[in-house]
């Protein structure tokens, strides 16, 4: 059998993707042909609806670029259609405590019982597969990353780590500083996610991180961390233009 995208979050792969701001397919096409292992589109932060989310997932699909997508909102009801649609998984923003992760798996999950089922969309090849075999294809592949971005939400972390359903929690670390009152980076911020990290190896689970600058990839990397956002389409591109015009004026 074909290993997939979650087989390798589930195995401790370094993996590093980014985050897409930009609904374009063309981006997407981009990031695949440049050899990414996953892209996540940030329907949080950016103007992204589902008729782009619709275009994106035929771009990653047809160049082989697992994507996840997470956005905004307390409810789960936008999870299903983003998975209908082709997408490899959700990164859920907030996730607070076991309950909160339960009903994020409850989502995404088809031997739940909870997750409206229908093989007709492009992830049941339009009807072609039969809902026995969408069933047990869509709940062997589907990745689902929790996120663990509130202070209250370390009190929780074995509770959560212990959710076998759940693959990876993933630390916004923008938001947990926020929330725990501390800069960013610093030494409260960077034993916090040392917590997550340690939960994660206990209960056997993924952790995951966003990071600014690859740089800091190797050293997270070494204390357990597996998976890695590293900035976004549009900060790579405004990186590299302005590496460019800073090559003119040397």
């Amino acid at each position: 059998m074909t290993t997939t995208f979650r087989d390798r979050v589930r195995a401790g792969e370094l993996l590093v993707g980014t985050f897409v701001k930009t609904p374009s397919p063309h981006v997407v096409e981009i990031l695949g042909h440049a050899g990414l292992d996953f892209a996540v589109i940030d329907q949080e932060h950016a103007p992204i609806e589902l008729g782009q989310m619709d275009m994106l997932s035929l771009a990653g699909r047809a160049v082989g670029l697992p994507l996840l997508s997470r956005r905004w909102g307390k409810g789960t009801d936008w999870i299903a259609p983003l998975l209908d649609l082709g997408l490899t998984g959700v990164m859920v923003p907030h996730v607070l405590d076991a309950e909160g992760a339960e009903a994020v798996c409850d989502s995404v999950r088809f031997a739940r019982n909870k997750r409206g089922l229908s093989p007709s969309p492009r992830a049941g090849n339009y009807g072609g597969m039969g809902i026995p075999a969408y069933r047990e294809a869509s709940d062997r592949t589907s990745v689902t990353m929790v996120q663990i971005e509130d202070e209250s939400a370390l009190e929780h972390l074995d509770a959560i780590a212990a959710i076998d359903d759940v693959d990876l929690l993933f630390v916004g670390p923008a938001d947990l500083s926020q929330s725990m009152g501390v800069a960013f980076p610093s030494p409260e911020l960077d034993a916090a996610i040392d917590r997550v990290v340690a939960a994660c190896r206990k209960a056997g689970r993924a952790a995951g991180l966003f990071v600014g600058d690859p740089a800091q990839i190797p050293a997270w990397h070494a204390k357990g961390v597996t998976v890695f956002v590293c900035g976004s389409d549009q900060a790579l591109l405004r990186k590299s233009a302005a590496a460019l015009m800073a090559s003119r004026n040397a």
